[in-house]
């Protein structure tokens, strides 16, 4: 028998709400069904677009790809905008990082050239 997946879970009032969404009115279906469902055949289509380009191992964009074949089109622009943002934070940090350390050079240069100017006119 397999093993538990153990981790975080997603709240199940979250999955619940996506299934009812999902199916007709008067449906029922057990919810680790549905998300093990679902899950297989994620990784199916994925492991398809793995061997259609002559991989033995999924990636990310074979996931990617998973997700606009199997209709999860909407979950997947929000990672993308997700992904995008954190992009933005890190060029932003990098610039800020960058900045402060051309002005910590700076500042540098000026105590460095002062200490040379007080010497030259200490030995005068």
């Amino acid at each position: 028998m397999a093993e538990r997946p153990r981790g975080p879970k997603p709240p199940n009032a979250v999955i619940t709400g996506i299934i009812q969404e999902a199916l007709r009115d008067g449906v029922n279906i057990s919810t680790s069904r549905a998300a093990s469902v679902s899950v297989l055949n994620a990784t199916s289509c994925a492991n398809s677009f793995a061997m259609r380009g002559k991989l033995k191992t999924l990636n990310a964009s074979d996931v990617l790809s998973a997700m606009e074949e199997t209709e999860l089109k909407e979950a997947l622009e929000g990672y993308r905008r997700e992904q995008k943002g954190k992009k933005e934070a890190s060029e932003q940090k990098k610039d800020k990082d960058k900045t402060k350390l051309i002005r910590k050079s700076r500042t540098s240069a000026v105590m460095r050239t002062t200490i040379k100017g007080a010497a030259m006119l200490g030995r005068s």
